[in-house]
């Protein structure tokens, strides 16, 4: 976030978006956008409801958008992605890292996509979400945890003119799932042999 907000912060006259970002808008946004209506709550901010897939702005409308854990709920992702490079010049994306995704319970449910980047070919790779394991930490929790490793849990992407991408449709299926409950039976089965020797 420390990217982010620094870019902002030396272009106080940007017209910004903020994308799907519920009650947690970044300051900075002259422009919020969601698919559920908060006008309520951003009464001091122009905030636009989103009724369609295509989004109700101009191309090239604004200087910088901001999709903070937005991209990963998204059904038609090439579609959405084309449409961020289509009505700004440059933004930022915010996504969690397939760790962090395979942890959180209420990610398990409406997450649709696990992103990761590629930083010797520039490119988001983007795959069908696989449950791995299942969840054990609640959404209160991994923020918690995000102070101390964000690089582990979170990806963040600064782009212009497009995002650069690879997008596999098809889920990686190579791995079986990992049961975390198995993993602990298995610890504490050694701890227990090592005991009794």
């Amino acid at each position: 976030k420390k990217n982010l907000d620094s870019v902002i912060k030396k272009n106080p006259n940007w017209k910004i978006l903020d994308l799907g970002c519920g009650y947690r808008a970044h300051p900075g946004a002259t422009t919020i956008a969601d698919i559920q209506d908060f006008s309520h709550y951003y009464k001091e901010k122009k905030f636009i409801k989103i009724n369609e897939k295509k989004l109700p702005f101009k191309d090239k409308e604004f200087d910088f958008v901001i999709a903070s854990h937005v991209m990963e709920h998204v059904e038609d992702i090439d579609f959405f992605i084309k449409e961020l490079e289509r009505v700004s010049k440059k933004g930022y994306i915010e996504l969690p890292t397939m760790l962090e995704d395979n942890l959180v319970f209420e990610n398990k449910k409406d997450h649709l996509w696990h992103m990761d980047f590629d930083d010797v070919e520039n490119k988001l790779l983007i795959s069908k979400k696989v449950q791995y394991f299942e969840p054990v930490l609640t959404v209160s929790t991994i923020k918690k945890l995000n102070e101390v490793f964000r690089t582990s849990l979170v990806l963040e992407l600064i782009w212009e003119d497009t995002i650069s991408n690879i997008i596999n449709q098809s889920a990686d299926d190579k791995f079986k799932k990992i049961s975390v409950l198995n993993l602990l039976k298995k610890y504490f089965s050694k701890r227990l042999r090592m005991l009794f020797k």
